[in-house]
Formats: C-alpha cells, structure tokens, sequence
C-alpha cells in the first residue's frame, strides 16, 4: 500500500478531476483514479463532442442557405467520417487537457477500475482497492500520463466518488450497436443514416434529432410525456417544437414504442399513439435517449451500508453519504445531472472537507441547457411551477423578431420569458429559445444568484446591437415597460 492520501477520487469526469484539482489547491494529497478516458463521459462522450457534431451541422445548415446572406455556394456536401473525426479530434485535446491538469496541480492518476475496500474512520484512513479496467474502450485509449500509477489497494482519509451515469436500458430497447444506438453509437456513425427514429425527447433526444435532421436524415421523435423537453418551460417548449417540426423532424407525444422489431439493416417500431390508436414506423436506425441511470454498481458500496436510492448515492447538500468519510457528486449523487452542477458540487464536497464555510447549492439556480436548433436555455422555476409555489407572478416576453441583431444574423426566431414575484419584484426563473440564448443565459443566473430585483435589471444598460437586449426587454415586458414591441 502505498502513503495515505487525504483524497482519492473515483473517476475523472469533470466532477471528478474538479474536485482533484480544488482538493489540491487546499493543499491535500490527492489521487484520482479512472478506468477508460481522463474527462469522463462529457469531455470524451457527451458535453463537449456532441457539441463539435452540432457545430458541423449549423455550418452545414448555414452553407445550404448561402442566398440568405447574399451568398453564392455550389456542390454543397458533407463527409460523414471527417464530422466525426473531427468531433474525436476536440476530445483526444481535453482529454490530453485534463492529463496536464492533472500533473500541474500534483494529482497523481490511477488507472484502473476502483472499490472501497474499507471506509474511512476517524483519522483511520480508508481503502481504495484497484484492479486492472476490464471494460475494453470504445475509441482507441490515448497515452496515459506521465507517471500513472496502476492497480493496487491505496489508502485514502476521504473517498470521493464520481463515477457518473450511463444510458438507461427500457425493456425492448436494449441497445445492440448497430440498429438500436445509445449516445456512445450515435456520436461516431460510419455513414449518416436516411431515417433515425429517437425515443425520448430530453436534451440528449432533442440534440441529436437535430443534428441528424440537418444532415439529411428523416427523423421521428417519440416522447411518451405531453410535451418534448419535459423539464422546460411548455411556452417555450413548444415555441421549439414548432421550429423544429419546420425543419421536417416529426413528433410524437404522448406517445411510447410498444415494440421494436429488426430487420437486416432496419427496424420497425410499434407506436402507441395515446390516443387509443397505433402506428408504425421503420427506420434505419433508433436512438434510445430515456434518461440516464447512476454508476453505482461494484464500488463496494452495499458492502460498507452506503444509503442509495433508485440508482443514485443519497447524500446531503454538502456530499456526505451517511457513511463517515465516503462522499459522492455528479450525476452518481442524483439530478440535475449536468456537467456544471456536477464541478461546483465537488469544489463544495472538498471545502467542507477542509472546514471552509460553505453552504448547499441552491439547485433551483442551476442553469439547463440544450443545443438543438434552436438552442434552448432556462433556469429557476418555469411559469407553471411558480404559480403551483403561490407566487404572484408577472410575466413578461420579449420576440427575438424585435431584436436588432437577431435580424442582422438572419435568427430572427426566438423568445426570451422572465418570470417574477409581483409582490417583491424576485427574479423566478428565465427561459429561453433562439439563436446563441445558451450564452446568455448565465446573465439570469448570476442576477438570480444576487437576488437581483426588475429594478436593477431595469436600470442596467445593456449593449447595442447584441442579443442580449432581448433579456432586458422580456423584464421590461414583465412589468409594462417593454419598448421595441
């Protein structure tokens, strides 16, 4: 065994080596250690190359409307296996990122899969036992760090865990990697297919469906809620839905895939309609994108009497498992399961740790974005949860068509909706659909975060010509002073 650490982290995913670096900066001796792909899901398989895929596709959008911008383009074409080259290209560069990080901040990385052999007590130090990974790697495992350590039991005074989640499995829909995909399949394609057929129209569902709707594919989205992107806000929901029908992608709602029979190089799916009737579609491939399930599974968890509850590690607002020095963030410790909200969560985690006053995140002032076209972003309470909480709301609205610049981009097509407590002048929530409104949604949250009143939004001065007038506009709406409308 090796010196004791006073942090081991399981997994590197960006609540993982956030929390190795803060614990660093504290001044504690850390140690992270990973199994496939330093950055985790997001950085290899999620946040950042969805995002990369998303990009090619607005330029290839952009390039088959060249007219609109007083442009001439011909022989406009795509190269399915340069897209996703070039998607793998941005995460092997984080990814290599992270590595130095790592090595910068002194974290030493341990490859391998890990299990708690035994909880810290006290000031005994606990021990994390690892074992050679068994999962073999979708893509090709780039070099390890300079100096990673390898199997062993090593000794830790805090055992952080932040292994993430997975795609969850329905009965029916399990994925087989070529016909059914989950986001890992559907990230690197050999060929764009000429039908998909998604279930689940959450952001994971909803990006992809536009995505491969921009490059050609005919899409049905299947959601068996009654309206897609379930956690938004319905106006500015279906503001999306519209646009997104407009490109060509059919919706269902209210709907569920009863069964999923496959072909050779097809599959055709049996639709409840909800409305007592059936449907089938066929499709080259299926997405499934119903949510994703915590990793907690042989972590040795059961074993030391650590409280989970339907997949997830119950913990308090400040990371402590009900166990004496076993932590868990991210999206292992329960929603909302976003990169962002999985980093603060670990910073919070080791200041605790180390004494420093701190407090719970407020998660009511988590921003949530998806980058679908049109991209969509929110946070705090949506019109329909405030008037549940009893507020006294005013509401106001501002259209990206009134929007100087929205007009000069050619996006022309938006909405931005605040919502207030009338009595008091609160900032409750903000939520957003347009061009770029994932960029300008931190504006609310850092407003909400300073208990910003209408008043103080009022009187800022925001710049012109820039989007973000249209959020200056939606508060004056709200309270009868709106402008450009």
């Amino acid at each position: 065994m090796t010196d004791t650490y006073d942090v081991v982290v399981i997994g590197s995913g960006p609540g993982g080596y956030v929390t190795a670096i803060r614990a660093a900066q504290l001044g504690f001796k850390t140690a992270i250690v990973e199994r496939e792909h330093l950055g985790g899901i997001c950085l290899n398989w999620g946040c950042i190359p969805t995002k990369a895929l998303l990009r090619s596709a607005e330029i290839y959008h952009y390039l088959q409307h060249p007219g609109d911008y007083g442009l001439t383009a011909e022989n406009v074409s795509f190269d399915a296996k340069a897209v996703v080259e070039r998607s793998r290209a941005v995460s092997r560069q984080l990814n290599a990122g992270v590595g130095f990080l790592m090595k910068k901040n002194k974290v030493d990385v341990i490859w391998g899969e890990a299990r708690i052999a035994k909880a810290p007590r006290g000031e005994a130090a606990g021990t994390v036992a690892v074992a050679a990974p068994s999962k073999v790697p979708m893509q090709p495992q780039p070099p390890l760090p300079k100096g990673a350590l390898g199997p062993g039991d090593y000794a830790a005074r805090h055992i952080v865990v932040a292994t993430g989640a997975r795609p969850r499995v329905l009965p029916g829909l399990e994925p087989d990697g070529k016909l059914v995909w989950t986001y890992f399949e559907a990230m690197v394609p050999q060929a764009m297919p000429k039908s998909l057929l998604v279930v689940g129209s959450g952001a994971i569902g909803i990006e992809f469906a536009s995505f491969y709707r921009t490059f050609g594919a005919e899409v049905t989205v299947v959601e068996v809620l009654p309206q897609i992107l379930p956690v938004e806000d319905a106006e500015i929901a279906a503001f999306a839905r519209k646009r997104l029908e407009k490109q060509g992608i059919r919706i269902l709602t209210g709907a569920k895939v009863n069964q999923l029979d496959k072909a050779g190089d097809h599959v055709v799916a049996t639709v409840d309609d909800g409305k007592g009737g059936s449907r089938t579609i066929e499709a080259e491939r299926v997405i499934s994108a119903v949510g994703v399930v915590g990793n907690i599974e042989n972590l040795g968890l059961e074993e030391l009497g650590v409280r989970t509850d339907r997949g997830i590690v119950v913990t308090d607002g400040l990371g402590r498992t009900n166990v004496e020095g076993v932590y868990a963030i991210g999206d292992v410790a329960g929603p909302p399961m976003l990169a962002h909200k999985a980093e603060h969560e670990g910073v919070l985690c080791v200041e605790a740790i180390k004494g420093l006053p701190t407090h719970p995140m407020d998660k009511a002032m988590i921003p949530g974005c998806t980058y679908c076209n049109p991209q969509v972003a929110s946070v705090g309470l949506t019109e329909a949860k405030a008037k549940e909480g009893g507020y006294d709301i005013k509401v106001g609205r501002f259209p990206f068509i009134g929007n100087g610049k929205a007009i000069a981009l050619g996006e022309p097509e938006g909405l931005v909706k605040t919502i207030f407590d009338g009595r008091t002048g609160q900032l409750l929530g903000a939520h957003l659909v347009g061009a770029e409104v994932t960029e300008l949604i931190q504006g609310f949250v850092v407003a909400m975060n300073l208990e910003t009143t209408e008043e103080e939004l009022i009187h800022s001065v925001f710049p012109h010509p820039t989007l973000s007038e249209t959020m200056h506009e939606s508060v004056l709406d709200a309270f009868g002073r709106v402008i450009h409308t």
